[in-house]
């Protein structure tokens, strides 16, 4: 999963329709930028390929641009582009190790998700973490001095960190969800809608 669709589409959905320049000034408000591919081209190109694949429609404008160039094209979600970007956010804010900048992009968008949906989705997260601890751990003797395997000792002590501070965080993430934090789709002060088809 890259990270600029699920940008382009999180951040079009809350505008509801924009051309191409608003979406990157809106991802660029967010510093996304700075922490995910989500450059001036890529951004374009996100519009253009999901147009192509019928998850946005794109309609020209009659006026100019403000540049003096051609109509702007403006772009909104489909009901098919609605569930796109909802799987993605689901499964990204469930996997237990997506990229770092996809999770940075979802759950600065966690908001789109109705409270439990995203408390259910993280709790998968979260079990997942355990899971990969325990696999990590389970072939290994009794007693096991990491130190004395070398590099090999290294590596498994990195997984095994990575797994502890992933599952820390979720938990705190899960934590905060539960003692209602956030303004969550449907809730009062939400900046979405309620997502229009929801999880299974």
């Amino acid at each position: 999963m890259k990270p600029v669709r699920l940008l382009v589409l999180g951040a079009l959905r809350r505008r509801g329709r924009a051309h191409g320049y608003q979406i990157r000034a809106d991802l660029e408000s967010w510093g996304a930028h700075e922490w995910s591919t989500a450059t001036s081209g890529s951004v374009y190109h996100a519009l253009k390929s999901m147009a192509g694949q019928g998850l946005l429609a794109a309609t020209s404008d009659t006026d100019p641009s403000d540049a003096g160039g051609p109509p702007r094209i403006e772009y909104e979600l489909t009901d098919t582009g609605e569930q796109e970007y909802l799987d993605l956010l689901r499964r990204a804010l469930a996997d237990r190790e997506p990229r770092l900048d996809v999770l940075c992009a979802a759950v600065g968008l966690i908001e789109d998700l109705p409270r439990e949906q995203a408390l259910q989705v993280l709790r998968t997260r979260a079990e997942a973490m355990r899971d990969w601890r325990t696999g990590i751990t389970a072939y290994l003797p009794a007693d096991t001095e990491l130190d004395a395997w070398g590099p090999v000792g290294e590596v498994i002590s990195l997984w095994l960190a990575t797994a502890d501070t992933g599952a820390q965080w979720t938990r705190r993430l899960i934590d905060r969800l539960e003692a209602g934090a956030f303004s969550m789709a449907g809730e009062p002060g939400s900046p979405t809608r309620l997502p229009a088809h929801p999880a299974d």
